[in-house]
């Protein structure tokens, strides 16, 4: 689960690197640039800022606590009641990340083998699947490494066939780029209710300070580093790469529109392809979202030499395996710390421990692989997955927060709290949808502020009530650090 705690700084950053470039980034981003503009990327401009908080507050609480548990704090801080509450939202999280994430390598595939993407789903959860489960958290960040740098590779060699391969040149691909406003970051107006650049900001930050703070496997990730300086520097490395590599995906969504405007004939082809695919009749009546997951697998497929498509078709499946295999391992270690362990056999043997932990990758995975079936017939997996990750992120953020900023709120403050919290994210995510509510009853604003509202909600709510009830939250968490024990398997 933490590797011994002696693993280096570097190769902890690459993995969370590796993490956050998924097939969500190297399909997912191109293809919303392609259908839209860099709004998104405005996504990956709040890491820095996520990165800061994380090495000042998050890191130092994890290393210092000394658990491995990402939740288990909880228990303490606001009773058992809290820490199921955040194990089932992270469950449900990396089951939704895994299911988009096998449903975008599955896509890629599909245009480079012509297999069934079904089939495709199948295969790539079962062969991740069997390497996570022979490794364990040191397979994961080491096969992370080397995934990454395949992942650079393959995208500057897609970038440069791409310039190269304009009529005009390369400027051609530029001034198409800005003459059809691809490279704008959006509307900076102050408003809310579309995606403008402060929504996707906010949306950011939430979300990425929820993955510093409350993921189980970046927490894992901080105790497998020699040390505290060297986890905070990993934490650095990962966002800081992070920004540039993703405007580099960003910068190819932007050329593959420009590619295929000047060569219709493989745009006519990639309609056709995707009509197809999805059953629609006529193929000229497919919008650029529609088309937006299928440009860069169709353009890998038809444009690049045999030897470049091979490396990008391994870069591709290294995106997928670089994060799903993060979430079966930490889903795993969190099932059996805080539900087997807690629940069942506290003082289970070794032996038994690496059982639950082998048998729950396999269940995990499973589901996962279900989950990215049923994703099949979504629109754009990134915004499949924003969505799915606010909702089920959206309350644990808020509760985490409270436990660590207020020593006063007491566990039934903190529960009324939650519950209006989920209240909130429930009718900002269901309302819309709802035929027969009255228009001034549906939620107003954009999906992706779904999960800033249900956090600020949780966190505000239960700082007042702290004041009203006036009763000490008994458990606190220490001021001053415990010693740090961790498990070595």
């Amino acid at each position: 689960m933490v590797a011994g705690g002696s693993l280096p700084g570097w190769a902890v950053g690459l993995s969370i690197f590796g993490t956050y470039l998924s097939s969500n980034t190297f399909l997912g981003v191109p293809g919303k640039a392609y259908a839209d503009n860099y709004n998104a990327f405005v996504f990956s401009l709040s890491l820095p800022f996520a990165a800061w908080i994380a090495t000042k507050v998050f890191v130092p609480f994890y290393r210092n606590h000394g658990q491995i548990s990402a939740y288990e704090h909880l228990e303490q801080r606001f009773g058992v009641w809290a820490r199921t509450y955040a194990v089932v939202c992270y469950l449900l999280t990396q089951i939704a990340r895994m299911g988009s994430i096998l449903l975008g390598v599955s896509l890629g595939l599909y245009a480079l083998t012509g297999w069934d993407i079904a089939t495709m789903i199948v295969i790539a959860g079962i062969l991740i699947t069997f390497y996570t489960l022979l490794g364990g958290i040191e397979a994961v960040i080491w096969t992370d490494v080397v995934q990454s740098i395949i992942l650079m590779g393959g995208a500057f060699i897609v970038l440069g066939l791409l310039f190269w391969g304009m009529p005009e040149g390369p400027q051609q691909s530029l001034t198409l780029a800005f003459e059809q406003d691809k490279m704008s970051l959006g509307s900076w107006a102050p408003d809310f209710t579309t995606s403008t650049v402060w929504v996707v900001f906010l949306f950011g930050l939430f979300i990425n300070l929820g993955n510093f703070g409350i993921d189980q496997s970046f927490v894992q990730r901080y105790h497998t580093a020699k040390s505290s300086r060297e986890a905070a520097g990993a934490v650095w490395l990962g966002a800081l790469l992070y920004v540039p590599i993703s405007l580099l995906f960003f910068v190819i969504g932007s050329n593959l529109f420009a590619y295929y405007q000047t060569h219709p004939e493989l745009m006519a082809e990639l309609q056709a392809e995707v009509a197809a695919t999805k059953g629609i009749a006529d193929a000229a009546s497919l919008t650029t979202a529609q088309l937006g997951d299928h440009v860069l697998p169709h353009f890998i497929a038809t444009q690049l030499p045999t030897g470049f498509a091979g490396l990008l078709i391994a870069a591709i499946a290294a995106a997928a395996m670089s994060s799903i295999d993060t979430s079966l391992n930490s889903s795993a270690t969190v099932i059996l710390k805080d539900i087997y362990q807690r629940w069942f056999r506290p003082d289970c043997s070794e032996n038994e421990s690496m059982w639950v932990l082998r048998s729950m990758t396999i269940a995990v995975g499973i589901i996962g692989t279900g989950t990215a079936l049923a994703l099949m017939e979504v629109q754009s997996i990134l915004e499949a997955w924003w969505k799915l990750q606010g909702i089920f992120a959206g309350g644990i953020l808020g509760l985490f927060l409270l436990g660590i900023v207020s020593r006063t709120t007491s566990s039934r403050a903190a529960g009324i709290a939650v519950a209006v919290g989920l209240a909130v994210i429930g009718w900002m995510t269901f309302s819309p949808t709802m035929g027969h509510w009255p228009e001034s009853f549906r939620n107003p604003l954009h999906e992706n502020m779904i999960i800033v509202l249900g956090t600020v909600t949780i966190f505000v709510v239960g700082i007042l009530l702290s004041f009203f009830m006036k009763k000490p939250a008994a458990g606190s968490i220490p001021a001053e650090p415990t010693s740090k024990s961790l498990e070595t398997n």
